[in-house]
């Protein structure tokens, strides 16, 4: 009897594939309906460590599965190479980010084929190749050309030390990581794509997209449509002939404009050095704005931080609704970038605008009651005096202390007021968004290049389709300098022809955001080679319609940054018809995250990263799969345990001995409804990603199996399918070497189960969580606790007893289950 060898089996396998071409995908296979599996290709950061084994191999599951199903799968992978990771990294080690990146790239390819993934490596895109981003710059102008892409002013973090511009990533507690230098905020001149045009799409399309409620709300949260109102206030002014002032605020409950009692602006608000000459207290105010540069907006924005801010004595506004004269004050919570940079506080109803009054001691009027308290069309006699409210009351109820108002419910008052306003000129309707442009200006030398040339009698200038890529020359002092790219000291770089009128000019010396490259990437898998276009419409209709990507694998943390702007970015170019979608994903779902041994996510710091090279060693690429998988739901993930690889690998042994060592019998399978049961199970589980159900099916089907005194040639050949996709290089050398196949077992078909054969009597089984029965589950006679288990895991009234998990499972087949929480 051979004996079970991981390392000769999966080093053979892995050379044999890559020489047969077995996972290269065919342009328009006329005998296979196309299926386009894509995982998110991976930072070249150096060492593959198990949080991205976790990635890759639970995707190349269900892509191996969809191979087995007959489709044409193209699974391709690449690197997302550019960014301050490898720049910060490379400064670090005093080399060039392009060497520390390929030689990165390069270790990280043969451990991308230790894990036995069904990569299409003939595929592979790289962004920092110039033969890729010449494509990202491509995108760049047509996005300028449709005035999308422009360039202001807009504020950045600023380190006066290293006098460069850093990244959010950069700023930890307001200081600088290198240096720990409080961080102040900096208008620059910096390059926008303009996202926000794109808003109210990529807020509905949300509902045609197969992706996690979870995920989808996120984005929807970071739209932030609000539709509301811009209400102006008139500044007091004690001169007659003035032109009237005003300062607009955006509101989404003008219902409570009759109880705001003060104005806040941001601290950048353009009115204040408008109104300095009357602010009496100028020097207090110029010292808060100085404090709030030195903050991020993130710190601005937390809700843990205590909201402060200075009053602007000397300048009142007047509120529209009753002509109340009311103070401004100045606070960072309030930011620029969004709105107009102004709100109108009512503390009795928003909490934060409760917390900051009751702080510097301002008016709380109530003006907003619940319908249960309202009695008197005043609402006098059942109002709640505002100085002895506990906290603000927020939601909507009928109105009260709003003269003409008073009595109306709150969604018909916030239509009746911004209608009254707007004929006196002082309101209007509004839909804002929390979505800003998108700011893609890194004055960082390890990007792509913006194809721009500054002419001082053409201005802004792109550069020519013909004249790309624009490459990022090599330099020796990568380091950034006086707030400028270091590209701005490369002369030879610099100085440039005007494509317009042929005299001197200036190159653009800003580089792109690291995430415009991978904004684009899986358009390019479709024809990754071509040199005349960024992909060849047919090539685009093969393989993205009709919804795009049929299954897109990748972490929850890309939500709203990478799976944002990817959207954007189809959106347009659907929109200039150079893409037969306009949704890069028609379906996608989100791994978890694999933590340390001690519960932590993992970090050298500190020391409980796990080293997937050694497993391998030890235990084999496919036991280390199966485990990984085995560990419980793919999108939760957990933490790392490596004593869970002994019983994996004593499983795979286990089948090794079986399938080398058994006896045929050709009488009909005493197994036979439950190798249908099997197929099903791990056939559904592999679809919606239920790995771990799916193994602990075989598990169980194995143990059955070793029960029996002979065994037919079915029964044996089935677990070997199953277990295909998890265990490709074992299934494999089993499949071809040891049965004498002629061809690969990722060329057969998945097995079928039929349904005659696993129609049995249902019985009811009692769900009882520490001995108190919760529930009944109706299911056929003999149903495993596994299978028991995931029926439980998608039972709404049942799952949320399980939250935390389970001490100790007891089950009594076809009677009982009972979790002891």
């Amino acid at each position: 009897m051979s004996i079970y060898n991981p390392k000769e089996i999966e080093q053979k396998w892995q050379k044999r594939w890559k020489e047969d071409g077995l996972y290269e995908a065919k342009d328009f296979a006329k005998d296979k309906k196309k299926f386009y599996h894509l995982v998110m290709f991976p930072y070249p950061s150096g060492d593959l460590h198990i949080g991205h084994w976790y990635n890759f191999v639970g995707a190349d599951v269900a892509a191996r599965k969809k191979m087995r199903d007959g489709f044409n799968v193209m699974s391709p992978i690449g690197f997302d190479a550019f960014g301050l990771p490898a720049e910060n990294a490379a400064i670090k080690r005093g080399i060039h980010p392009k060497t520390w990146t390929y030689s990165n790239m390069e270790t990280m390819r043969g451990q991308l084929r230790t894990t036995g993934t069904m990569f299409d490596w003939s595929r592979e895109v790289v962004t920092c190749d110039p033969e890729y981003y010449k494509w990202t710059q491509w995108m760049f102008l047509k996005m300028y050309e449709r005035g999308l892409a422009y360039r202001k002013k807009a504020p950045a973090n600023w380190c006066p030390k290293d006098q460069t511009v850093l990244a959010n990533e950069q700023v930890v507690d307001g200081k600088c990581e290198r240096c720990g230098t409080e961080v102040v905020q900096k208008e620059i001149n910096q390059w926008l794509f303009k996202i926000t045009e794109y808003a109210d799409r990529l807020l509905s399309d949300l509902e045609k997209l197969d992706w996690p409620e979870q995920t989808k709300t996120m984005q929807k949260n970071w739209i932030g449509r609000s539709e509301g109102a811009i209400i102006k206030f008139k500044v007091k002014s004690e001169k007659l002939k003035v032109k009237e002032e005003f300062i607009e605020v955006f509101t989404t409950r003008a219902d409570t404009l009759f109880g705001a009692t003060y104005l806040v602006l941001a601290p950048e608000h353009a009115m204040i050095s408008h109104l300095k000459s009357r602010i009496l207290n100028l020097s207090d105010v110029k010292e808060y704005i100085e404090n709030a540069k030195r903050k991020t907006e993130l710190e601005r924005l937390s809700e843990d931080k205590d909201k402060t801010g200075v009053e602007l004595k000397g300048v009142k506004v007047v509120n529209p609704a009753n002509g109340e004269e009311i103070p401004v004050w100045i606070s960072d919570y309030v930011l620029g970038s969004y709105g107009t940079g102004a709100i109108m506080a009512v503390p009795a109803h928003d909490e934060r605008d409760y917390d900051f009054a009751k702080r510097y001691g301002l008016q709380i009027k109530e003006v907003i009651i619940p319908a249960s308290h309202y009695a008197d069309p005043r609402g006098t006699e059942t109002q709640i005096h505002a100085e002895l409210l506990s906290e603000a009351f927020i939601e909507d109820g009928i109105l009260t202390d709003s003269e003409k108002f008073n009595g109306v419910t709150s969604e018909k008052a916030r239509e009746e007021i911004v209608k009254w306003l707007e004929v006196k000129g002082l309101a209007k309707k509004k839909v804002q968004y929390k979505l800003r442009d998108w700011l893609i200006s890194r004055q960082r030398y390890w990007g792509v290049p913006i194809p721009i040339i500054h002419c001082e009698h053409c201005g802004i200038v792109p550069v020519k389709e013909s004249d790309l890529p624009v490459e990022l020359p090599e330099v020796e002092n990568y380091l950034p300098k006086e707030g400028q790219s270091p590209l701005a000291r490369s002369e030879e770089f610099v100085n440039a022809k005007c494509p317009q009128c042929g005299q001197n000019a200036k190159r653009e010396t800003d580089t792109m955001d690291t995430f415009v490259c991978s904004s684009w990437y899986f358009f390019r898998y479709a024809d990754p080679k071509n040199e005349k276009e960024f992909a060849n419409k047919k090539n685009l209709d093969y393989w993205m319609k009709p919804a795009g990507v049929d299954l897109y694998v990748g972490g929850a943390e890309h939500t709203v940054l990478h799976l944002l702007y990817s959207r954007f970015f189809t959106k347009v170019l659907y929109d200039a018809g150079l893409s037969p979608v306009d949704e890069p994903f028609g379906k996608m779902r989100h791994q978890g995250i694999i933590l340390g041994p001690d519960g932590q996510k993992m970090s050298k710091s500190k020391g409980n990263v796990v080293d997937p090279d050694e497993l391998v060693r030890d235990f084999g690429a496919d036991a280390v799969r199966m485990y990984l998988l085995f560990m419980g739901p793919y999108e939760l993930g957990g933490p790392w345990n490596p004593r869970g690889l002994v019983g994996i690998r004593r499983f795979l042994d286990r089948v090794w001995k079986i399938s080398t060592n058994y006896k045929l019998q050709t009488t009909n399978s005493n197994l036979e409804i439950l190798r249908n049961k099997t197929i099903k199970k791990v056939t559904e589980d592999i679809e919606d990603l239920k790995f771990h159900t799916a193994i602990a099916s075989m598990m169980e089907y194995l143990n059955e199996m070793e029960k029996q005194e002979s065994i037919n040639k079915i029964d044996i050949e089935t677990i070997i399918h199953l277990l295909s996709p998890f265990a490709p290089h074992f299934a494999e050398e089993i499949w071809q070497e040891i049965w004498k196949n002629k061809q690969s077992v990722f060329k057969e078909p998945w097995p079928v189960f039929d349904p005659k054969k696993i129609q049995e009597e249902n019985i009811s089984i009692a769900v009882q969580f520490n001995g108190k029965t919760r529930g009944m589950l109706n299911a056929a006679r003999g149903v495993s606790q596994s299978e028991i288990e995931d029926l439980i895991s998608r039972d709404e009234k049942l799952k949320k007893y399980l939250i935390g998990g389970p001490k100790k499972v007891i089950f009594i087949k076809d009677k009982l289950v009972n979790f002891v929480i």
